[in-house]
């Protein structure tokens, strides 16, 4: 029997505090107007002393839940895709395994970056269509404002803290027309490992390190690379950017949301943005977009969203979902 991934709820969970550009300026070289055109962002939210990636992870898991009418004994796999665990090791979905109280199957984390959640959620959507798990909880939860280097003006106002995850079941493959994942689609290329990294780590410095990206390559194969795999996932299920409800972009910048919405034909209407209050959570940024649209009533049942994100590595990749 065919299965597929459905869908089945959405949660997302932001820190208290709130970071506005005008607060940045205060402290850097900066203003409001600057980073605004450069990027669309307003403001950010930042964990608080204290506030890990797990907690932030446990809590968007736990409206997930809740939406799902679940529990976490009801779980029998957790992907969390992160890039700020709580620990070297172990992995930090552990933790939240515990704290949710599921006893059984596994859990583990996907670093892919900033494109962490579409690997994580191509990891879940695998083990339930092989069978080897029939509930799961795919997680994005960073906490990017501990590695990031505060006198950088550059990187600094880019990056926010949060989480979001969505509750999968395995169900009967429905056919194209049915609710459910329809498709992943993932790539890398290591050549541009240097366009996007953290300058420490275990095994190099023994210390955590901070951000560093070179910009403007960034956003030159951002575009490209991105408009590919939307692409690809259109082709790969017979469908055009015409019969798209909604795209969910990861929300690292405006001018890269509006670069690939165009290359698309794709109207604004049609694009989710969360950028202006969350700026950039990496792999948190889609799921916390999505719950964004979920609760406003924009993403229906039935609705076709393409979801996409690339982040370092490089690693990039989109999925289809007919919500």
């Amino acid at each position: 029997m065919a299965l597929r991934s459905q869908v089945v709820g959405c949660g997302a969970y932001l820190p208290a505090q709130r970071v506005t550009n005008h607060d940045l300026a205060a402290r850097l070289d900066t203003s409001d107007e600057w980073i605004r055109q450069r990027t669309g962002i307003g403001e950010r939210r930042m964990a608080a002393p204290g506030e890990l990636t797990s907690d932030l992870a446990v809590h968007a898991a736990e409206r997930a839940l809740a939406d799902a009418g679940m529990s976490g004994g009801d779980l029998d796999l957790i992907v969390l895709a992160t890039a700020t665990p709580d620990n070297t090791f172990p992995a930090t979905a552990t933790k939240v395994q515990a704290r949710l109280g599921m006893h059984r199957g596994a859990a583990f984390d996907v670093q892919a970056v900033c494109a962490g959640f579409v690997f994580a959620l191509a990891t879940a959507d695998n083990a339930l269509r092989l069978g080897q798990a029939s509930t799961a909880m795919v997680i994005g939860a960073e906490t990017f404002s501990r590695i990031l280097d505060w006198e950088d003006r550059s990187t600094c106002v880019l990056f926010g803290d949060g989480a979001g995850a969505l509750a999968l079941r395995a169900v009967s493959d429905p056919g194209p027309q049915g609710r459910g994942v329809l498709s992943t689609h993932l790539h890398s290329d290591g050549r541009y490992y240097d366009a996007l990294y953290v300058d420490g780590g275990p095994s190099s410095t023994r210390h955590s390190g901070f951000l560093r990206m070179e910009g403007r390559e960034i956003y030159r194969q951002a575009v490209q690379r991105l408009s590919e795999a939307v692409d690809e996932a259109l082709s790969a299920n017979g469908l055009s950017a015409a019969d798209l409800d909604w795209l969910v972009p990861h929300q690292a910048n405006s001018r890269i949301i509006d670069g690939v919405a165009r290359k698309l034909g794709l109207s604004p209407d049609k694009v989710v943005s969360t950028i202006e209050h969350h700026a950039n959570t990496s792999a948190a940024s889609i799921p916390l977009a999505l719950a964004c649209a979920v609760a406003d009533g924009r993403i229906r049942p039935g609705h076709l969203v393409l979801i996409e994100a690339l982040g370092g590595g490089l690693a990039w990749g989109a999925s289809l979902v007919r919500w």
